[in-house]
Order: C-alpha cells, then sequence, then structure tokens
C-alpha cells in the first residue's frame, strides 16, 4: 500500500514536470515567434524604403522629365500622366505600409504621442468615430514593451474595423499601480464568446500573445450584433523584454 502510494506520488510528480516543461517551451516559442514577427516587420519596411520607393522615384522623375517633352503628342502626354498619377499612389501606398510595419514616430517620440497619431489618421478618413484619453506620462517602459501594446492596439482597431465593420471606437490607456489599465470598446458586429479559447484567428491570438509576453490579464465581453470590449491590465516588471 505504501509502495503504491510513493509510485502513484512519483507519476503525479513527473506529469507536473512535463506539465511545466510544457508551459516553458510554448513561452519560449510563443516569445520567439513574436520577435521574428517584428524582424520580419522591420525587414520589409526598410525594404519598402531602400528598394522600392528609390526605384519608384526615378520611374516618377523619368517620367517627368519625359512630360517636359514640347512636342509630345496629346496621346503620349496622357499615358504619362497615368503612368506618373499611378506611380505617386504606389509611393504613397509603400510609405504608408512601411509605416504601418515600423511606425518611425513610436521609436521617435513613445507610445502616447504614436497613438494618438494612430488614431487621428483613422478619425480622418470620416469612416471611423475615435474617442480616446490616454494618461501615462509617468509610466515607466521600454522599447520592447511599448511596441507590444502598440501592435495590440493595431491588431484591435484592425479587428474592430475589417472584420466587425464597427464605426465607434472608444479607447483608454490609463496609469494603473505599477502597470496599466487599457479598455477597448468598439460598437461592431461582435462575436460569440462561447469557445473563445478555440477561435483560430490570428489577430485574436496575437493579442493574446503579445499580452501574455506582457504578464497581462485579459479580459474580453462580446455580444453578437452589439460589439466587444477588450479589457487589458497589467503590472509592468522594470526588466521585461521579449
Amino acid at each position: 500500500m505504501l509502495f503504491f502510494f510513493y509510485s502513484r506520488k512519483r507519476i503525479v510528480q513527473k506529469e507536473l514536470e512535463k506539465i511545466g516543461l510544457q508551459v516553458k517551451y510554448k513561452d519560449q516559442l510563443l516569445q520567439t515567434t513574436i520577435a521574428t514577427q517584428e524582424e520580419e516587420r522591420q525587414r520589409i519596411a526598410q525594404d519598402l524604403h531602400d528598394d522600392i520607393s528609390a526605384k519608384l522615384n526615378v520611374v516618377s522623375l523619368t517620367t517627368h522629365t519625359l512630360l517636359d517633352n514640347p512636342e509630345l503628342s496629346k496621346e503620349d502626354r496622357m499615358s504619362l500622366e497615368h503612368v506618373l498619377n499611378v506611380v505617386t499612389n504606389t509611393l504613397e501606398s509603400s510609405r504608408r505600409i512601411a509605416h504601418d510595419l515600423l511606425p518611425p514616430v513610436l521609436d521617435k517620440f513613445g507610445l502616447q504621442v504614436a497613438l494618438e497619431e494612430l488614431f487621428e489618421d483613422f478619425k480622418r478618413t470620416n469612416a471611423l468615430q475615435m474617442l480616446y484619453e490616454i494618461k501615462i506620462q509617468e509610466l515607466q517602459l521600454n522599447c520592447t514593451q511599448e511596441l507590444h501594446i502598440f501592435r495590440i492596439v493595431q491588431e484591435l482597431i484592425n479587428n474592430a474595423t475589417r472584420h466587425g465593420k464597427a464605426t465607434q471606437i472608444k479607447f483608454k490607456l490609463l496609469q494603473a499601480s505599477n502597470g496599466f489599465s487599457l479598455t477597448f470598446e468598439d460598437n461592431g458586429s461582435g462575436f460569440s464568446i462561447k469557445g473563445l479559447e478555440e477561435r483560430t484567428g490570428l489577430g485574436l491570438q496575437n493579442i493574446k500573445s503579445r499580452a501574455a509576453i506582457l504578464n497581462c490579464q485579459i479580459h474580453i465581453n462580446s455580444i453578437v450584433g452589439k460589439g466587444s470590449t477588450f479589457i487589458i491590465t497589467s503590472e509592468i516588471p522594470e526588466t521585461q523584454t521579449i
């Protein structure tokens, strides 16, 4: 009987160790995946800026030079003006994509300014009403933490507008204790909370992954047809990194 007890105890202990190793491996894999995503974003943004944008600028300058020719026929001039218009629009698109992939304002001016710029960009489209409050002036965050929070907000907006068809977003990011409290509400289509853990959408998984890296608690409430609310709270360790 005593042998059975100790044998069973060892089995349980081994199972707990196995679960612990699985959790540790999952956390390491999660951090590696996020880090790889950011490296790839940086590479693509750099390629857009250094290679594609540079070549498009050459096409634009060449087209301008050709348009200066007074002997151009009306048809040729119209064709070149069309080319110039396409190149100009493509340049603007590549700059916008590069900016979204690696927002320079985040690195230069910090999280609050970067979020304010992000919200104001959406407000200027007149397709989305943005109501926001950000009070984190005294919150000590390193670059990695700021990037994770910024990516979470980007993903929340993307989900709300692209999938949820939201027309209004309310956002708060406030300092709380040693960390922060983030509240995001939208009036989109919402979704069923039932089976939330089994949802495989990359957007929601990325939000959860980054929240986990920041040691955040995340609460999600959503009603089909009435929108969604995300509440993310955290106490940020001073040495937190990916």
